[in-house]
């Protein structure tokens, strides 16, 4: 039996009970899902890690889409903790959802931004009507995040939050955070 912190035990069995959560090591951009996660920066522009490969992979048109995106509605960037969708170009996926992530602070508490960035993926997914999502490790790259304590809030979130999609796939690029993810999925 499941049992989530903050639902009653009925809505977390439901939500349980609904939503397989996968763990794979490997290649974000390889996913055929629905929906990948982007953990961008806020210019939406493109980057390293798991941004670059995105952009990357997808070719052209994710850019083209996030350049409309900043010529509008996000002008100043994407804040952290935000989401906001646009194709998938060349990826086996239909859409990319750009999350931007806190960078990790030991002097500052940002776990509410971090979880705001799952549970705002998951929004955009519902809204469009995404059943498979693949997440990466949102802000355990290279923006320093302990890769246990991701992992916990990653994992936390992602099944406390209401939601339609049926599957969250977690892909994780290297041995270290997919063992944290791991441990993670096991403690729930």
């Amino acid at each position: 039996m499941w049992v989530l912190i903050g639902l009653p035990t009925a809505e977390a069995e439901r939500q349980a009970e609904v939503m397989d959560i996968t763990l794979v090591h490997g290649d974000i951009t390889e996913q055929e899902v629905d929906a990948i996660v982007n953990a961008a920066n806020s210019s939406l522009m493109g980057g390293g890690g798991v941004d670059g490969a995105i952009h990357r992979r997808g070719g052209p048109a994710i850019l083209d889409e996030c350049r409309k995106l900043r010529a509008t509605r996000f002008g100043g960037g994407l804040p952290t903790g935000y989401a906001v969708a646009t194709t998938a170009g060349n990826l086996p996926a239909r859409w990319v959802i750009h999350t931007v992530g806190p960078v990790y602070s030991p002097t500052e508490e940002r776990s509410g931004l971090l979880a705001s960035c799952y549970r705002e993926s998951l929004r955009v997914a519902d809204e469009l009507g995404a059943q498979t999502v693949a997440f990466p490790a949102v802000s355990a790259g290279i923006y320093g995040w302990p890769a246990h304590d991701a992992a916990r809030i990653a994992i936390g979130t992602v099944l406390s939050t209401p939601t339609q999609v049926a599957e969250a796939r977690f892909v994780l690029f290297t041995k270290e955070v997919y063992a944290a993810f791991e441990q993670a999925l096991a403690a729930v």
